[in-house]
């Protein structure tokens, strides 16, 4: 194998150990956290079926920030959507044969690539032209929509502009997969994508884009609004009361 090859493949299975290992443990650490009080933003459901409708709600369709700010929503929403159908169609290369759901979604997630880099872009001129939000920026915001608009552009690129050899990327992605490592395309477009994506992977676990498994563990949507009728006692709580008695 080449050396860009051994770089590659090296540099991918240590983003994915570090990506899964990372999200695991913060994942570990969230469900790990006391909520010693009831405080679900009002109104909020009664029951466990409402808040589960709840979530589905914000998950889906972002409705708390529909309701506070519905120009930010448009482009969050937008970078979001097109984001999990590019994601969708990046599955054929770690498919063979590639099912028919995904070869359906083809299309949709070539152009969907466009609709995610507006989405970022917008949402990255709040971070200049809204007064509040430039005040608390810092520069690790600015990197991390940085990075995916780089992802998102130099994926476009080999779409749009310099096509390059997809047998032989596909060959590298399920080999990876197999371990019957294959050489990767010495396409330069291709290596910027694959050292971006790989680079996101590595400080996923540590950046703001844990909101993703964290919007599950918050306890303003996850909690039901019952204070009346059941006494809220966090675990931790429990615990002392059980030793007391």
């Amino acid at each position: 194998m080449s050396a860009l090859t051994v770089f590659f493949t090296g540099l991918y299975y240590i983003a994915a150990i570090t990506l899964i290992g990372g999200l695991a443990y913060r994942i570990y650490e969230y469900s790990r956290t006391p909520a010693p009080l009831n405080i679900p933003t009002t109104p909020a459901p009664t029951t466990r079926v409402g808040v589960s409708l709840r979530m589905a709600r914000e998950v889906v369709l972002f409705e708390s920030l529909f309701k506070s700010n519905k120009w930010i929503w448009v482009f969050g929403w937008l970078f979001h959507v097109c984001l999990a159908l590019v994601l969708i169609r990046h599955v054929r290369y770690f498919q063979d044969p590639v099912c028919e759901i995904i070869a359906f979604i083809q299309p949709f997630g070539m152009y969907a690539s466009i609709g995610m880099v507006i989405g970022l872009l917008g949402l990255w001129a709040r971070r200049f032209l809204v007064d509040r939000v430039r005040y608390i920026s810092t520069p690790s915001d600015h990197l991390m929509l940085a990075l995916l608009v780089g992802i998102g552009l130099t994926g476009m690129s080999m779409t749009f502009v310099a096509h390059t050899d997809i047998v032989a990327l596909k060959g590298f992605t399920m080999g990876l997969i197999t371990f019957d490592w294959q050489p990767v395309p010495n396409d330069f477009n291709l290596l910027a994508h694959l050292f971006l994506v790989a680079l996101l992977m590595l400080v996923f676990p540590i950046s703001k884009l844990l909101h993703v498994p964290g919007v599950f563990f918050s306890p303003t949507r996850n909690q039901v609004d019952n204070p009346r009728e059941r006494r809220h006692i966090a675990p931790w709580a429990a615990a002392l009361d059980k030793e007391q008695v």
